[in-house]
């Protein structure tokens, strides 16, 4: 018999709930998406719509039940109370370009932030859920990570000849392009295979699961990984940005486990840096 996970605490059963009852509807908007695909105009629109009704649905079902706390959204941005002690990281869609094209991959993310000092905040908590899977990935400091039920652990291997590592690819406005050509060009001819799937939360949540034996994107929001933190680190892994430090407020995140990270960070970094000795030059 699996090993059974142990009882949600107060705050992660009003997270569970918020995020299934958000992602109940979105799956009902994901199915007219489907529909929409052959239509000249698009489901662009539609899909808005649902995001944003999803960030309410969120934002009413967590104030609800915790009133005192902040919230940080990817929509309507920050709100509560400036000197906050706890705060809710929410991206209510994460992998929208996948939910707008059909693709059964995006989730809703939300983390809980607590401050420790004037200038030092945690991420002590985080719910990821993918409704076209019914997968709930969710962490609490101290307490572990788990898929549903299932306690998870980040990939056993340690051989870089034989890792999966995921990224987002940078595309349109968004910046970094070089950087990332850079240390795709360096990590490619040493691994099994890299990954872009589109949504960083659940990229985050399937290397606590080891399904992938690392991650790495730069130029991230805190919404898209807040969760994922917490994640990778209570599944046994590892997360900092290219330098070692805290990749949270910068949003440049090198995950995996005990062995692969810092190769796969020292890669990072390398790229990055030739990048830089391109521009000076």
């Amino acid at each position: 018999m699996p090993p059974v996970s142990p009882r949600l605490s107060p705050a992660m059963q009003v997270v569970t709930s918020a995020v299934r009852k958000a992602g109940k509807r979105l799956l009902r908007d994901f199915g007219e998406v489907e529909q929409l695909q052959v239509s000249v105009k698009g489901p662009s629109d539609f899909v808005s719509t649902a995001d944003l009704r999803a960030e309410q649905t969120l934002k009413e079902e967590l104030s609800k039940a915790r009133p005192n706390f902040a919230f940080l959204m990817e929509e309507s941005g920050a709100s509560g109370d400036d000197n906050w002690e706890w705060r809710w990281v929410v991206d209510p869609l994460d992998g929208t370009t996948n939910f707008l094209h059909g693709i059964p991959h995006w989730a809703v993310s939300v983390g809980i932030e607590k401050r420790i000092s004037a200038d030092k905040t945690e991420i002590v908590a985080g719910v990821i859920y993918n409704p076209a899977s019914d997968e709930l990935f969710w962490a609490e400091k101290g307490v572990g990570a788990f898929l549903n039920d299932r306690r998870l652990r980040v990939s056993g291997r340690k051989d870089m000849r034989e890792a999966v590592f995921a990224t987002g690819i940078p595309f349109g406005a968004v910046p970094k392009k070089a950087e990332f050509s850079s240390i795709l060009h360096r990590l490619m001819p040493q691994v099994a295979g890299v990954r872009r799937f589109g949504a960083a939360a659940l990229d985050l949540a399937w290397v606590a699961a080891g399904r992938y034996e690392g991650f790495w994107e730069l130029n991230l929001k805190p919404w898209d990984i807040a969760a994922g933190l917490v994640m990778v680190k209570e599944a046994g892994g590892f997360v900092t940005d290219p330098d070692g430090g805290d990749p949270y407020a910068a949003g440049n995140v090198v995950a995996g486990n005990q062995t692969l990270q810092p190769k796969l960070r020292e890669v990072v970094v390398e790229g990055i840096a030739a990048v830089k000795a391109r521009v000076a030059g």
